[in-house]
Order: C-alpha cells, then sequence, then structure tokens
C-alpha cells in the first residue's frame, strides 16, 4: 500500500463477483444493490457455493431440492439483470474453511477479473444472529482470504496459473452483507420491485411467508433512516473494505 485508503467505494466498476453460500443469499440482502449496478452497466456474476439442497420447508424429496434451487436463482439473477450464475457444488450447512474452498473461489476471481468482491460478513452479528449462519460466515472468510492474499499471488495455488492459464488478480474493494460494522448505504427504492420480483422466484424458500413484501420493506426502511437516508428511502447496507 503505497498511499492512503480511498474513503467511499468506486462510482462504477466494469465488473462485480458476487460470492454467496446459498441461492437466496444474494437476493434477500443485496439484489437492490446488484440491480442499481447492472442498471449502470456494470457485469455482475453470481458465485452460489452450495445448492442449497438442505433448504426449503415442505415435502420436496432431497435428492431434487439442490436443481430445484439452482433453477429459483438462476431466474431470480434474471430479474435483476445478472445472467453468470455460477454454482461450487459444495454441501448446504456443511461448510468448512478449507484450501479447497479458497482455491476454488480464487479461480473465480481470476477468471471474471472483477473490481469489486461482494460477500457475506466473516463476522457473527450477536443482534442478528439469524445473519451468522456458518455457512455464510465461512463463505464470507473463505472469499476474504481469496481477495487477500490468494487470487492477487502468482504463487497461491500455482496450478490456476500453470494448468488453467489464470493470471493473478487484484481485487479493489470488498462489500459485506450482514455485517455488524455497516457503513455504507444504497439507496434501493427505485429497484425493490425488481429485488421483490427476484425474492418471489425463490419459490421453495419464501412461499410460506406472509408478507414478504411488508417484511422487507420495512428492514429496507430501518436500513435507510439508521443511515441517514430521507424518510421513506429504503437502503441495503454494507461494510466496504478496501483491498488493492
Amino acid at each position: 500500500m503505497t498511499g492512503p485508503l480511498p474513503q467511499h467505494p468506486a462510482e462504477h466498476v466494469e465488473r462485480a463477483l458476487c460470492v454467496l453460500a446459498h441461492p437466496d443469499d444474494v437476493d434477500f440482502g443485496s439484489a437492490g444493490t446488484v440491480a442499481s449496478w447492472t442498471a449502470a452497466g456494470t457485469e455482475v456474476t453470481y458465485l452460489i457455493v452450495t445448492d442449497g439442497d438442505a433448504g426449503g420447508f415442505d415435502e420436496t424429496p432431497r435428492e431434487q431440492m439442490g436443481p430445484l434451487r439452482q433453477a429459483e436463482q438462476r431466474a431470480a439473477a434474471a430479474e435483476v439483470g445478472v445472467t453468470d450464475v455460477r454454482f461450487l457444488g459444495y454441501p448446504d450447512g456443511r461448510l468448512e474453511l478449507t484450501l479447497d474452498l479458497r482455491r476454488d473461489i480464487s479461480r473465480v476471481i481470476r477468471q471474471v477479473r472483477p473490481q469489486r468482491v461482494l460477500t457475506s460478513s466473516p463476522e457473527r452479528f450477536w443482534e442478528r444472529i439469524g445473519a451468522s449462519h456458518p455457512d455464510h460466515m465461512t463463505v464470507g472468510e473463505s472469499t476474504l482470504r481469496a481477495v487477500y492474499p490468494d487470487a492477487r499471488n502468482p504463487f497461491a495455488f500455482p496450478e490456476l496459473l500453470a494448468d488453467e492459464g489464470l493470471d493473478a488478480w487484484t481485487v479493489a474493494e470488498v462489500w459485506l452483507g450482514a455485517s455488524p460494522r455497516a457503513d455504507h448505504a444504497v439507496d434501493v427504492t427505485e429497484f425493490v420491485d425488481r429485488k421483490l420480483a427476484a425474492l418471489r422466484r425463490h419459490v421453495t424458500q419464501v412461499s410460506h411467508m406472509d408478507d414478504l413484501d411488508g417484511f422487507l420493506t420495512a428492514w429496507m426502511r430501518q436500513n435507510a433512516r439508521t443511515h441517514g437516508l430521507p424518510d421513506g428511502r429504503l437502503a441495503e447496507v454494507f461494510h466496504v473494505v478496501h483491498t488493492a
């Protein structure tokens, strides 16, 4: 690092990568933000670490749940302008911090070459324990380790360069969702309809919720109020870490 850290995230980036544990994670926490990025011309890629096969609220056979949730995530992504959706196929509910997971995330970082990565916070959120699913925390920590030092170091996982031709890549900023130290709010008021449309695509996860729209808008209104936005606005919030 040769100079002071930026005070704010970049206004616009060409490419962003969202790395989350389960189908629907990105939509609950960040779909409005993603919609704002794609509307501004950013190419967004989703990397979902599991297929969400341990989720659901009905009697769907377990062997059908993973493919169903993959299809739901692709449909949800389309609602916010994302067409590149990738899955790693790790077991839902059993993620651990491993070198294999770091390598697999590093591979996609080098493939996509994003200036911005969005993932889940690796910190436990004691006031919102539901946000701190162990898979979320594991993916957040694994992604941060992939951003620094793995993806930028040509000597880390050298097989990625030697066997796959993937040059090292430095990510400039990481956005952490569900963080107890959120410091950046994105006004998503104009994109809330697209966010809600994306979430409705996750039928296996939200069909049992009586007032999904009311729950989410109340939460986003509180986010906006907490971060000083005008009354009536809706926001998604993140802890932005400068990593270049």
